[in-house]
């Protein structure tokens, strides 16, 4: 998937995380519209099919959303994209232990790498309410940094849930995916 910033990266990150997402779309469609007179032209950054319809997504960092071309720019293209019955958002820098957390779990998102046997026994253990040293210690029967790769697969995938706004910890609380 193509980017042109870091912070378009983490755009993707967010949208990789988020269940709702099916499908990601690096600069699908150039926009050209005649406002004020003028042709004006421009192409998102991405668009994502989500469970509640697409979404176009605009990255910008948040102290350059605010400039009157930047900001002229996204408002017409927000009345465009939202005309089709489309969802529009203008996203920018994501809270930072958020965005360190799904970093993190990033690099557990491969579900091949992990053992199914580890991974139905964890989801058939009382893991509601856990904290993650106690999930961590819950499948005594395999390898240790196995469980521990595992558990941190199963917040990647949903399955299981904590707060991911604070640095992950041991002592982070554990719910099973609603």
């Amino acid at each position: 998937m193509i980017y042109e910033s870091r912070l378009e990266l983490a755009r993707l990150l967010f949208a990789d995380f988020d269940p709702a997402v099916s499908r990601i779309v690096a600069q699908p469609f150039l926009m050209t519209a005649h406002v004020d007179g003028a042709v004006r032209k421009h192409i998102p950054d991405f668009l994502l099919r989500t469970a509640t319809g697409p979404l176009v997504v605009d990255v910008k960092p948040a102290h350059r959303v605010s400039r009157p071309d930047v900001a002229f720019s996204f408002g017409w293209s927000r009345l465009v994209v939202e005309s089709r019955g489309w969802g529009y958002q203008v996203w920018s820098e994501p809270p930072v232990a958020l965005l360190e957390n799904l970093r993190f779990l990033a690099g557990y998102r491969r579900a091949w790498l992990f053992d199914p046997i580890l991974l139905d026994a964890l989801r058939t253990a009382d893991l509601d309410g856990a904290t993650l040293a106690e999930a961590f210690t819950s499948a005594l029967a395999f390898d240790p940094d196995a469980v521990r790769s595992s558990v941190f697969h199963l917040l990647w995938t949903g399955w299981l849930t904590t707060d991911l706004d604070r640095p992950l910890g041991s002592a982070h609380v554990l719910r099973r995916r609603p």
